[in-house]
C-alpha cells in the first residue's frame, strides 16, 4: 500500500511539474514581442493563422497554430514583403485590440510607424460561427465530446441573438488604431469564405438542413458586418464570402473543409482556399493602387 501511495504521489507530482512547465512556456511565448520588420502586419483568428495548413511558423507561439501556408504568409511571398504575423487561432477582435489571449499583447502592438500593409480576418469567434458549426456536427458523433454536448450544450443562439453591432464597432476601432499607429498603412478587411452551400446540406458537413439554414444566416451576417465596418472605416474590403460562393465545403473544389474527411482542419480553409484568399487580396491591392 505504501508503494502504491508513493507511486500515485509521484505521478501527480510529475503531472503538476509538466503542467507548470507548459504554462510557463505559454506565458514566455505569449509575452515575447514579435520579431521582424513590420512592413506587413497580419492580424486575426484561425482563418488568418492557417490552422492545419502545414508546418508552424518558426518561433511562433504553439497555441496560436500559425502555419507557413496561411493566406498572410502566402500573400507576403506573393508581394515579396517582410511580414510580422500575429494571427492566432481562437482570437476575437477584443484580443486584437486589447490582448489577453495566451498571455499575449494586443495584436495591434505589432504595428510600427513604417507599416505599409495590414490585413484582418476576425469576428467568427466573437459571434460563435465556427464554434457552433463544430458543436452541431460533434454532438451527433459517438465520442466523449458528442456525449457531453448532447447533455450539457443548449444549442446555438439564433442569428439575431449575436452581437453583430458590437463586432462592427470593434472592427472599426481596430482600423482607427491602425491609422493612428501606422498612418501610411493600407488596411484590408477580409471576410470569411463561404462555408455552406446556398441551400440544403451535404454529408461532409455533418449537420441537418435546419442547422445549416441557421448557420448560413450567421455566416452571411458576419460577412455583412465586416462589409459595413469596411464602409464605415474606409478600409479596403476583400469579400471572400462572395468570391468563394462556388467553393463551399460541399462543392467539387472546396476552399473550406466540412466536418467529415477534412483536408486540414474542420470548418477552416483548405490549402487551395488559403491560396485563393492570398491571390484575391493581392489582386485587390494591385487594383486599388492602380
Amino acid at each position: 500500500m505504501t508503494i502504491l501511495v508513493a507511486g500515485i504521489a509521484a505521478i501527480i507530482g510529475i503531472s503538476l511539474t509538466l503542467l507548470a512547465i507548459g504554462i510557463t512556456l505559454v506565458f514566455v511565448q505569449g509575452r515575447r514581442a514579435p520579431e521582424g520588420d513590420p512592413v506587413y502586419v497580419a492580424m486575426g483568428s484561425s482563418f488568418a493563422a492557417g490552422i492545419g495548413l502545414g508546418p508552424r511558423v518558426p518561433g511562433s507561439p504553439v497555441l496560436c497554430m500559425r502555419t507557413i501556408n496561411s493566406y498572410p504568409q502566402q500573400l507576403a511571398r506573393l508581394l515579396d514583403v517582410p511580414i510580422v504575423d500575429v494571427t492566432s487561432s481562437g482570437a476575437t477582435t477584443r484580443h486584437v485590440l486589447h490582448g489577453g489571449q495566451y498571455f499575449q499583447r494586443a495584436q495591434l502592438d505589432a504595428l510600427g510607424p513604417d507599416t505599409r500593409l495590414v490585413t484582418l480576418t476576425c469576428g467568427g469567434n466573437d459571434i460563435g460561427y465556427v464554434g457552433d458549426l463544430s458543436f452541431l456536427a460533434a454532438r451527433k458523433t459517438k465520442t466523449l465530446l458528442g456525449w457531453l454536448l448532447r447533455r450539457l450544450w443548449r444549442g446555438p443562439k439564433s442569428a439575431r441573438q449575436r452581437d453583430y453591432a458590437g463586432l462592427r464597432e470593434d472592427i472599426v476601432a481596430v482600423v482607427a488604431q491602425v491609422r493612428q499607429r501606422s498612418p501610411g498603412a493600407r488596411v484590408v478587411l477580409v471576410t470569411y469564405p463561404t462555408m455552406l452551400p446556398p441551400s440544403g446540406t451535404c454529408d461532409c458537413l455533418g449537420i441537418s438542413e435546419a442547422e445549416a439554414a441557421l448557420m448560413r444566416e450567421v455566416g452571411q451576417s458576419l460577412a455583412d458586418t465586416t462589409k459595413a465596418a469596411a464602409e464605415q472605416s474606409g478600409a479596403l474590403l476583400v469579400d471572400m464570402q462572395q468570391l468563394s460562393a462556388d467553393h463551399h465545403a460541399c462543392a467539387s473544389a472546396p476552399w473550406v473543409n466540412g466536418w467529415h474527411n477534412p483536408a486540414g482542419t474542420r470548418f477552416h480553409p483548405t490549402l487551395p482556399g488559403a491560396r485563393a484568399i492570398a491571390n484575391a487580396v493581392a489582386a485587390a491591392i494591385d487594383q486599388s493602387t492602380g
